[in-house]
């Protein structure tokens, strides 16, 4: 029985490395799920994919095993434009394309990284970053999918610790509270902001996705280019960022209302 980490590089799923070696667990491999956009572009930013390989460095010197990379070989774009009901029954999005993930049965968990995962095979111990107070998640544990955490009793503040200490904290945490695809439609509206302002040539990629995606960006039914619109006013302060005022109909009615001076 093989007993193996599933790496996300979030800070609990790194803490998770602290937690083992307390615990004095066996460890025989690490595995991370590789996502890629489209065939030349991955789905981290740049700072995460330096990230990485510099933890990936440090992982290898200090416990001696390499962390392995495995991905389904399928691209996040290329599920986005794959169509639906080749096989099953039929329902309201049958013929049309995947798009935007849905908050339920999200597609690209269960095309991209799940099955990439599967791969290390049945007869193992998974070690999954679950803190001790993340009680809502405790549901996804099993005699085969346990975490070094909760036995060792870790918060996420202290894995947010141990990981500082350790030179191991994702720079995602510097400008947000969690990590994830620069495309993620989970993302809170400070990373989409970020993402339009530092990365354009990115932004415009996910603008030309939203245009062909038969399901909206987020579940509150706003798209991209709701929110291209949104920092658009923005930068021409018709809006204040990050303003608790703002409400999505700002951007039907007349923007005299709301200009700032």
């Amino acid at each position: 029985m093989e007993h193996i980490l599933s790496l996300s590089y979030g800070k609990d799923s790194l803490a998770c490395l602290g937690a083992i070696e307390e615990l004095g667990w066996p460890l025989d491999r690490i595995v991370h799920a590789e996502v890629w956009a489209t065939d030349t572009i991955p789905a981290d930013l740049p700072p995460m994919v330096e990230f990485k390989e510099k933890a990936d460095q440090i992982i290898k010197e200090r416990w001696g095993i390499e962390v392995e990379h495995v991905s389904t070989g399928r691209t996040f774009e290329e599920g986005f434009y794959y169509r639906r009901g080749r096989t099953g029954r039929r329902t309201k999005f049958f013929g049309k394309r995947y798009g935007w993930p849905m908050r339920k049965g999200q597609w690209c968990l269960q095309q991209l990284k799940r099955p990439a995962l599967d791969k290390i095979g049945d007869k193992t111990i998974q070690y999954i970053g679950i803190a001790t107070d993340e009680p809502n998640r405790f549901g996804t544990l099993s005699d085969v999918k346990v975490s070094p955490l909760v036995e060792a009793g870790w918060d996420e503040a202290y894995c947010r610790r141990w990981c500082e200490e350790n030179d191991l904290l994702s720079p995602i945490y510097t400008t947000a509270t969690r990590g994830g695809c620069w495309f993620c439609h989970n993302q809170g509206v400070n990373q989409l902001r970020s993402l339009r302002k530092n990365y354009p040539e990115l932004w415009a990629l996910m603008l030309k996705w939203d245009e062909d995606s038969p399901v909206a960006f987020h579940a509150d039914g706003h798209t991209v280019h709701d929110f291209d619109e949104r920092f658009r006013m923005e930068d021409e302060h018709l809006l204040i960022p990050g303003d608790t005022k703002f409400k999505w109909d700002m951007l039907k009615d007349d923007m005299l209302n709301y200009r700032w001076f």
